[in-house]
């Protein structure tokens, strides 16, 4: 078509509000991960410990169920901060595997197929883009952490009357931060070792290795010094007592070594780190994780 004919027209039509584009991303690479029938199945065994409370919660407050059942009362597990710490716990172990699945491919394939100048040349900034790419993986959690702990947590207070929830508001606090905490650490996780591992099966090996391999380093400094420093290298140890601190629940206090010889006796009381320790480490982490991904996330790639 000519320039001088000037037959061609700007876009008229309704434009997505600037703040909601970069949910653009994850609604396509939600589409794309449920094509895999193995994560769907997996997905929805992240249900079950969810339903398993629910009705342990209503067995609690139902008595014809318990005596139809023949249960004992006493052999209930008690609905109590305990009892939530643990469902954050199990959620959050289920929803790191998760990440293994879904995370590590969800940059790395962009960056693989030089795709990153496609995205943005678009209305979208690097911060967009990455917050996009993080959503995936905060979305698919967000369903089996948090979002089933409050429904279970207002569930409770329902059965348990008025008071409840307002004697109880702390546990509500811990669920919900406790699991933000968790998923954005994966998430940061994720996406960082997919920014930089072209490769999904040696991106999620390497996932699986941060986690596990300074754990077993932190554990050898423990034996070898007689101390609980070392777990300042574990993420799964600065993650629990983390949420053991946001349940009030956290105790120093983790043994005592006894030294006995000819002359003397010797007793060494084995402490765990300082709780601030634990989020100021995480925190380091994080931060990390995050500047390392926004070097990585460029529109283009110098070669040498």
């Amino acid at each position: 078509m000519a320039v001088y004919e000037q037959t061609f027209k700007p876009y008229a039509g309704a434009l997505t509000p600037e703040w909601s584009r970069f949910l653009i991303i994850p609604r396509h690479a939600l589409r794309q991960v449920f094509q895999s029938k193995l994560l769907i199945a997996f997905y929805a065994a992240c249900f079950i410990y969810p339903l398993v409370a629910a009705i342990l919660i209503y067995l609690h407050h139902n008595s014809s169920a318990i005596q139809m059942l023949r249960i004992d009362v006493r052999e209930l597990l008690p609905i109590d901060g305990s009892f939530f710490q643990s469902f954050v716990m199990s959620q959050g172990w289920f929803g790191f595997f998760l990440t293994v699945l879904v995370g590590p491919p969800l940059v790395s394939r962009d960056l693989a197929n030089n795709a990153l100048p496609l995205y943005l040349s678009r209305p979208f900034t690097r911060a967009e883009y990455v917050l996009g790419k993080m959503s995936v993986v905060l979305i698919l959690l967000s369903l089996i952490t948090w979002v089933p702990g409050l429904i279970l947590f207002l569930f409770q207070g329902y059965l348990e009357g008025a008071g409840w929830i307002g004697r109880n508001w702390w546990i509500a606090s811990g669920i919900f931060f406790g699991s933000w905490i968790w998923m954005l650490t994966l998430a940061l996780l994720s996406q960082t070792i997919s920014a930089w591992v072209k490769w999904r099966v040696i991106a999620s090996a390497a996932l699986l290795g941060i986690f596990f391999i300074p754990t077993v380093f932190g554990g050898m400094i423990n034996a070898l010094f007689l101390t609980r420093l070392g777990n300042l290298l574990s993420i799964p140890v600065m993650i629990h007592h983390i949420w053991q601190g946001l349940f009030g629940r956290f105790v120093r206090k983790t043994g005592e070594v006894s030294f006995h010889s000819e002359f003397e006796h010797i007793e060494i009381t084995l402490l765990e780190p300082p709780l601030w320790a634990s989020w100021a480490v995480l925190a380091f982490v994080c931060v990390a994780c995050l500047l390392l991904l926004m070097r990585r996330v460029r529109a283009y790639e110098v070669v040498k």
